[in-house]
This record gives structure tokens, sequence and C-alpha cells, in this order.
């Protein structure tokens, strides 16, 4: 069991284009009292919300495709209704999935 399994750590899978993409918002972001997980395609996607029952929210990034998004997101409330899935604006750029992130969790995970 690792440490964060131990924790009850609320967990939030992160899910964009490039897997290197998201293992660095977790590292901007390892202030925050939270487990993060990454997917960057439907596969993994898929892998994370049937292995991870603790995931408390999704956070999609700009970079994927709209039929991409729109297909992640059909495959996201189909399996965990339960889930908030909220989605980046590309005009932000990619040096506002870190702020986005960090406002969403505070507001939807940690309040």
């Amino acid at each position: 069991m690792t440490n964060e399994a131990r924790s009850g750590k609320a967990v939030v899978l992160l899910v964009g284009r490039l897997p290197g993409v998201i293992g660095d918002i977790a590292t901007q972001l390892s202030d925050m009292q939270v487990e993060w997980l990454g997917a960057h395609d439907r596969g993994e996607v898929i892998r994370q919300l049937d292995s991870e029952p603790r995931i408390a929210c999704v956070v999609m990034g700009a970079g994927l495709d709209d039929d991409v998004r729109g297909e992640l997101i059909g495959v996201i409330a189909a399996r965990r209704p339960d889930l908030s899935i909220h989605l980046k604006d590309r005009d932000s750029g990619p040096a506002g999935m870190a702020p986005f992130v960090r406002k969403v969790v505070d507001a939807i995970v940690l309040a």
C-alpha cells in the first residue's frame, strides 16, 4: 500500500495530450494535499477510472483534439457519473494549466 493510499488523500485525474505535461503539473502543484494520476489516451483513462475509486474529479487539458475530448468525456461520464469533469480553455495556453488545476482542486476537492 502506498503512502497516498494510507493517507486517504483525494485523487485528481489529470488528462492531457502529453504524459510529460501531466507529470510537470503534478510537480508544480506538489504542495496540494491530493494524489495526482495522469492519463493521455482512452485506454489510460479507462484503466485509471476502473482501478482508483478515490478519484474526486477529472481535469482535462486543452491540448487534446475536440473529438478526443468529447469521446473521453463520454467514457468518463459513462463509467463514473459521480465525477465532475473540468475542461481547461485554450486561450490561456500551456502556462494556464497549473493555475486552472489549482483553482479547480481548491474549489471542488479541498473545499
